[in-house]
């Protein structure tokens, strides 16, 4: 059978990493996805190492199972092409900001008198009704606002950006399930909706959910935070050979653990006793497994607790990643060959289904790969399109 989404058919004009990666989940779950590109291209197609120009790392990891159509948005023949193309899609989505959407006609209301039943989904990084919502914001500008960065200052005394771009990645994912949501909603009612999924609000909601502790009650039980996690040595520990992670979390565990190495009498300090005590003595329940994890190297640490119920792992590398055992067994990494960029390693679809199986269905496309293609279907004649070719509001690979 064919992937969950196939017959959807999304108008992706989003670029960078927040739609193009939400967008690639969706062409993997089998959605039809038509990268609308303005002339130079996505910005990612120039960041990072690259066989060839327009094709770096960068963009390939965000643009896979799509097709490639270049409109000018900026050009009426542009925009007529874009609502010709909107007249049979069942999703647009777009990460312009407010004002210049305006500016460029795409604002819903205008979508939605030619096709009622679309979904229209704007991600960008504010609320538009709050006083942030005109400007402009990338990963590290939202980090920093959500209160993300701020909470690095427990570990690096100051504070720092995570070293991933979780502010784009947690927001795609947003759009992922918001899509799904008002696809689900529209099926019900045959009516098409406009959707806003903004980066700040949604990062500060996944901070929150731990962290928002005392506050959460009205007038407040306790300060916000969880103190668990804000603490400096909740880390990795130091084993005889290198780093290893463990986390004897439940009580469970707790008595399980103190039983494998040894040592009853932790299982019954009253320190430790209840998942609540160990929270009031975070800082001596870490500080003890530190010492504990230094006594054995990663391998017999594996060893002992290999068959426990107790959470453990190894400390991986990037690198490591390529050789997990884990992976390795499931068949994480996937190697294809790119009609132009030749052999190509790729992380699998996470999700697995029984039936409705996702897949990749297309290789990551080249700048207006699809432009012709495309506009054949939307029942553009040669001569239209060779026009659009000559203005420069379309143009091919």
């Amino acid at each position: 059978m064919a992937g969950p989404l196939a017959g959807v058919r999304i108008l992706d004009c989003t670029t960078v990493v927040l739609g193009p990666w939400a967008a690639q989940q969706l062409g993997d779950l089998g959605a039809d996805v038509i990268k609308i590109e303005p002339p130079e291209g996505d910005t990612t197609r120039q960041l990072g190492p690259g066989r060839n120009p327009g094709m770096a790392a960068f963009y390939l990891g965000c643009n896979r199972s799509k097709r490639s159509i270049v409109l000018d948005l900026k050009q009426d023949s542009g925009r007529k092409a874009l609502f010709k193309l909107a007249e049979t899609a069942d999703v647009l989505m777009h990460n312009y900001r407010p004002d210049p959407a305006r500016r460029l006609g795409v604002e819903y209301e205008a979508f939605e008198k030619v096709n009622p039943r679309l979904v229209y989904l704007a991600t960008y990084g504010y609320r538009a009704a709050g006083p942030m919502g005109p400007k402009a914001a990338y990963d590290d500008i939202i980090q920093a606002g959500s209160g993300l960065a701020a909470l690095q200052s427990v570990v690096a005394g100051q504070p720092r950006f995570l070293p991933t771009i979780v502010a784009d990645k947690t927001s795609s994912n947003g759009v992922v399930s918001a899509l799904l949501a008002a696809l689900y909603a529209r099926e019900k009612t045959g009516q098409g909706q406009s959707v806003e999924v903004p980066m700040f609000e949604t990062l500060v909601s996944f901070v929150m959910v731990e962290h928002l502790y005392g506050e959460t009650f009205r007038p407040a039980l306790e300060t916000a935070g969880y103190k668990r996690v804000l603490n400096k040595e909740r880390r990795p520990y130091p084993s005889k050979d290198g780093y290893f992670a463990l986390l004897p979390y439940t009580d469970g565990h707790w008595k399980e653990f103190c039983g494998l190495i040894g040592r009853p009498e932790l299982a019954a300090d009253p320190r430790f006793t209840s998942l609540a005590n160990r929270l009031k003595n975070v800082e001596h329940y870490y500080s003890t497994l530190a010492e504990i994890c230094a006594t054995r190297t990663n391998a017999e640490w594996v060893a002992l607790l290999g068959k426990s119920n107790v959470p453990h792992g190894p400390v991986n590398t990037l690198d490591d990643l390529f050789v997990d055992p884990q992976l390795e067994a499931t068949g994480f990494w996937k190697e294809v060959d790119h009609p132009t960029e030749g052999r190509l390693r790729m992380p699998d679809i996470p999700p697995r289904f029984s039936k409705t199986r996702p897949e990749v269905t297309r290789l990551q496309p080249r700048l207006g790969e699809h432009s012709v293609e495309v506009l054949q279907e939307a029942g553009f004649t040669a001569g239209e399109i060779d026009a659009m070719l000559k203005s420069g509001a379309t143009k091919t690979a």
